[in-house]
């Protein structure tokens, strides 16, 4: 098995599978049905036994609760990293009001995090189909999402592992900024496959982040400065979001109507 036939099953799985469509049981709107989430996804292989993972049980970047690849499945070879960019219908809806989120971007939220299921999924039982041993971290038991001292921070970050395995670098709003920008989610898999690597395009965690702040005038918190991003904050507001459009949740103000939406400023 080849990496070209990984990326042609995924994308021809992403245009045609129902689940990357809004449907009728589940639109917000009769206006929704039939709307594309997310556009073919982009990918990178990285190495399962990278040293850089170890440094991300630092406090300073995850913590100790970070659970390394070779943890989670000793025998790995590659971690198969992928993004799933959203359509400009899911885009330009976000972009019109700076208050709430939009209708069409909690959909590509919500729905699309089930899609995205869907298409790891599809990978995975793409390798095991032939012969080889795969394992979905954010889809295991093992798998937990922040909390105590580390509730912004769960045990395997798919924007960390992304930036390991060389699909893009992170920006002001803690959003990883890919060559297909910075609007959409992320996703990977392990496997005893070994495939051929991708190299770090980089090397500067926010290289392809030109500083520029528009994400700050975006935030309808104000959560992002100079400095970064407030946890807290965006937190707060995601609440209240989800009581409003339960089960329903996002925002997503900070990657619409900027420079990296849909690109890299600063990529060479």
């Amino acid at each position: 098995m080849t990496r070209d036939e990984i990326i042609i099953s995924a994308e021809q799985f992403t245009e045609k599978a129902s689940g990357n469509y809004i449907n009728s049981k589940t639109a917000l709107s009769e206006n929704y049905v039939g709307i594309k989430i997310f556009d073919p996804p982009i990918f990178a292989f990285g190495y399962a036994n990278d040293e850089l993972y170890e440094t991300y049980k630092s406090n300073e970047i995850i913590g100790e609760h970070f659970i390394s690849p070779l943890e989670w499945l000793s025998a790995a070879k590659t971690i198969i990293s992928f993004f799933l960019p959203f359509t400009d219908k899911i885009k330009l809806a976000n972009g019109q009001s700076r208050n709430w989120p939009d209708e069409l971007w909690l959909h590509g939220r919500f729905e699309g995090q089930m899609f995205l299921k869907e298409l790891s999924i599809h990978i995975q039982l793409f390798l095991s189909d032939a012969g080889y041993n795969s394992l979905i971290p954010s889809f295991e038991k093992r798998f937990k999402t922040g909390s105590g001292e580390n509730k912004f921070t769960s045990n395997w970050s798919e924007r960390h592992v992304a930036y390991a395995c060389g699909l893009g670098t992170f920006g002001l709003s803690k959003g990883l900024i890919t060559e297909k920008g910075v609007c959409g989610r992320f996703g990977s898999i392990l496997t005893e496959l070994d495939l051929p690597k991708d190299k770090r395009p980089y090397k500067n965690v926010c290289e392809y982040c030109t500083m520029c702040g528009a994400c700050i005038a975006y935030c309808p918190v104000n959560a992002i400065s100079t400095e970064g991003k407030d946890d807290s904050l965006c937190s707060a507001f995601l609440g209240k979001v989800l009581e409003k459009h339960k089960p329903r949740y996002g925002c997503g103000k900070c990657q619409v109507n900027i420079p990296c939406e849909s690109r890299a400023p600063g990529m060479v």
